[in-house]
């Protein structure tokens, strides 16, 4: 299974705020560890104040306004006894319950467990008189928590903040991956001229710049080979079939009046002689073109129908040889095209249809009109084709295994390209016929 392309600038987005999220929720950590210490010891202060004004003033003063105020404020119970007489206590605390329940006692400070909850407890001896205090610590954290429950929020407003401006940013910075990839993306065969990015230049893309322009580079001296080998092999080739050519012609006048037959074989061979040597420019052409130059393949109207009655015309030798027999469904229909280019891309289907059909065997071609498109259709009879060999149709110097039928398996592959050149699509199917099955579609 393909694995799903990774975006970049997505995931620096999201380490940028994962980092900058655990950043905060440490500071949030340290910040509730800080202020719950600063928070106990300022209440553990009051209490001791409360403690100190309670133990100095005289019975009357405990009871007065100021002392009841503090102790609401803070929510303090308190209880003062003297020796077994409890001189004070707060009414809605059970102080006698509290016996051996207290629990990490430090000096007059420590905690207990008293009616479900938990109480910060405080005690203090002072001439026979002892004071018990008791403050609930849900007083203490309660307005705590809700100041960090807002700092909390806070923080969350400022992680959406920091995203859009984490995306505005390196949507940014990566205009210059985006600037490079439409650089590459405009060379062609015919400009192949070093890359040459905007400045400021990121330093990160300057290996990954360097090597493209030397693979081009090498690329370019590469093409520059190709093209002087075609044009050597096109001169070498070209010179002896116009040397046949001539001589056929030299044949035919000579022999023109006196051997009819000789030279109507003469007409016929200097045909295909000449014909040769069209297929042989086109296909020098064809291997000197980029597929993304469908511009420079000169092109005309055509009548498909007559160019395969004419291809059917050329094979007849080989067809006669196996006494294939032709079932043809053909009409009127123009399409735009390299005529030579066509030719030789038909008559490789019709030549590969042909060798591979057995002997008294059946070859079906049609042309037909499918809404705005040309299809074009050829199969043929067959012991059967896989679909592993199917699938790798097209490819250069690939014959299935086993064939007895001669061939340099590139057949195919220059059907493929020649229609590639014409903007047009091409599918290799099973058969019915047992064989198989092309299909060209001329938009």
């Amino acid at each position: 299974m393909d694995q799903q392309p990774i975006s970049l600038q997505n995931r620096l987005v999201k380490s940028s705020m994962l980092s900058s999220m655990l950043a905060g929720v440490v500071a949030l950590i340290l910040l509730l560890v800080i202020s719950l210490y600063q928070n106990m010891q300022t209440h553990d202060n009051m209490m001791d104040e409360i403690a100190d004004l309670i133990l100095v003033s005289d019975i009357s003063s405990h009871v007065g306004n100021e002392l009841d105020d503090l102790s609401e404020q803070f929510d303090i119970k308190y209880e003062l006894k003297l020796d077994e007489l409890i001189l004070i206590e707060s009414q809605d605390l059970a102080f006698n319950q509290i016996g051996s329940k207290v629990f990490f006692q430090n000096d007059h400070f420590g905690f207990v467990w008293l009616e479900g909850r938990l109480f910060r407890y405080y005690s203090e001896q002072s001439d026979q008189q002892i004071l018990t205090m008791l403050q609930p610590m849900s007083a203490r954290v309660d307005q705590l928590f809700k100041s960090l429950l807002g700092y909390g929020g806070v923080l969350i407003i400022l992680w959406g903040i920091q995203w859009f401006i984490l995306h505005f940013i390196i949507r940014r910075q990566f205009r210059s991956i985006h600037q490079l990839s439409k650089l590459i993306s405009q060379k062609t065969v015919k400009d192949l001229s070093p890359i040459t990015p905007s400045k400021p230049e990121l330093k990160e893309l300057q290996p990954i710049v360097s090597q493209i322009n030397q693979m081009m580079e090498r690329l370019d001296r590469a093409i520059t080979a190709e093209q002087r080998f075609t044009a050597d092999a096109s001169h070498e080739l070209r010179s002896p079939l116009s040397a046949i050519q001539m001589r056929l012609q030299l044949l035919k006048r000579k022999y023109q009046s006196d051997h009819e037959g000789l030279s109507q074989d003469l007409e016929q061979i200097l045909k295909d002689v000449s014909r040769g040597s069209n297929i042989l420019e086109n296909l020098l052409l064809l291997a000197r073109l980029d597929p993304s130059s469908k511009q420079d393949v000169p092109i005309q109207s055509i009548d498909l129908d007559r160019l395969t009655k004419e291809v059917l015309h050329s094979v007849q030798p080989l067809s006669q040889e196996k006494n294939i027999q032709f079932k043809t469904e053909l009409g009127n229909h123009a399409i735009k095209a390299n005529p030579e280019l066509m030719f030789s891309c038909i008559r490789n289907l019709v030549e590969n249809a042909i060798r591979y059909t057995p002997p008294n065997g059946i070859v079906d071609i049609s042309i037909k009109k499918n809404n705005n498109e040309i299809l074009f259709v050829i199969e043929n009879e067959g012991h059967g084709i896989e679909q592993t060999v199917i699938d790798r149709l097209g490819e250069r110097f690939y014959r299935q295994l086993g064939t007895r039928t001669t061939g340099s398996g590139l057949g195919l592959s220059i059907c493929r390209k020649i229609v590639e050149l014409h903007q047009a699509e091409i599918v290799f199917k099973k058969s019915e016929l047992g064989g198989l099955k092309v299909e060209i579609k001329f938009h």
